[in-house]
């Protein structure tokens, strides 16, 4: 099945994309029948989330997607943006959920693009018409940690839940990179590359939701805890330079330093954690009794 090519939302995919969102999956036009899905993606350039309807393949319990682009010899502008910003959010059916966007590589690569092939033979007529080796993408759902809370009732669970995740992430990629080697064969380096970028990704947006709108709540209904979101908002500052370092190793498609990236690591984990138990032992107590989802006020009478 095709996927779109363009670098913006034409009127023919925004037609499939309401039509998708009205039936629960279901489209009728050159898609009826077919396996489609909605891929949004954060603009490499603008920082704007674009959408574009994409079909997908499954194979080995994996959901793939396939940078064809029709076979024209540039890819996709979704597929540049996901090399930028790997966390994705994916519609599938009436479902919707982020994901994690991983372009296969060396043999896992051409194990997979030959099951494409097999199930979807156009992906084959589109690799013969460009030079270019189309790229395989595995939308990869993470799996919640063992030691996630298992429902958020206040804003302290919330808090607890993006630590969990933090802290699961960042212990898979400092395995990850552990593991490899420049000498190894390809089939790592992007992997690693995009589940670090996510990772960066997850921290930003949960600082940036910490600054702009826990802390300041917090300054204004306990004045008590000023000192400490001082020295929260001075450790946010120095994750957020060793993050910058992360991203610039990160700016090209390998791992070029290996050896860079595990120190850059080890370093964003000692401080990370550090912060991370800090700003739990000391904000946990005035979160927990703010409920979560927020409570509206209930409107007053006329």
């Amino acid at each position: 099945m095709p996927n779109s090519s363009s670098t913006s939302v034409n009127s023919f995919n925004l037609n499939v994309i309401d039509e998708f969102r009205a039936n629960g999956g279901r489209v009728g036009g050159p898609f009826e029948g077919g396996d489609l899905l909605l891929l949004t993606t954060t603009g490499a350039r603008t920082g704007r989330p674009h959408t574009v309807p994409l079909g997908y393949i499954r194979a080995e319990g994996l959901v793939l997607v396939v940078a064809s682009a029709a076979g024209t010899p540039e890819h996709p502008q979704w597929y540049r943006n996901l090399l930028a910003h790997p966390v994705v959010r994916v519609e599938l059916g009436t479902e919707a959920f982020e994901a994690i966007a991983v372009p296969a590589e060396g043999t896992r690569r051409e194990r997979l693009f030959a099951t494409v092939v097999r199930k979807a033979p156009g992906y084959g007529d589109y690799q013969a018409h460009t030079e270019r080796e189309l790229p395989v993408v595995v939308l990869e759902r993470p799996e919640a940690p063992a030691d996630a809370p298992r429902e958020a009732n206040s804003l302290a669970d919330k808090l607890l839940e993006a630590h969990t995740w933090l802290r699961a992430q960042l212990r898979h990629i400092r395995q990850e990179a552990r593991a490899h080697s420049p000498d190894r064969p390809a089939g790592l380096g992007l992997q690693l590359r995009q589940h670090c970028l996510a990772f960066c990704q997850g921290l930003t947006h949960h600082h940036t939701g910490e600054d702009a709108a826990i802390f300041p709540a917090l300054a204004r209904s306990h004045p008590e805890l000023a000192g400490v979101l001082e020295r929260l908002d001075e450790q946010h500052r120095a994750i957020g330079r060793i993050k910058q370092e992360l991203v610039t190793l990160l700016a090209g498609l390998a791992v070029a330093e290996p050896e860079r990236l595990r120190a850059e690591l080890d370093r964003m984990s000692a401080e990370l954690e550090a912060h991370l138990d800090y700003e739990e032992a000391e904000l946990l107590p005035a979160l927990t009794g703010i409920p979560f989802p927020p409570v509206r006020p209930a409107p007053s009478g006329g």
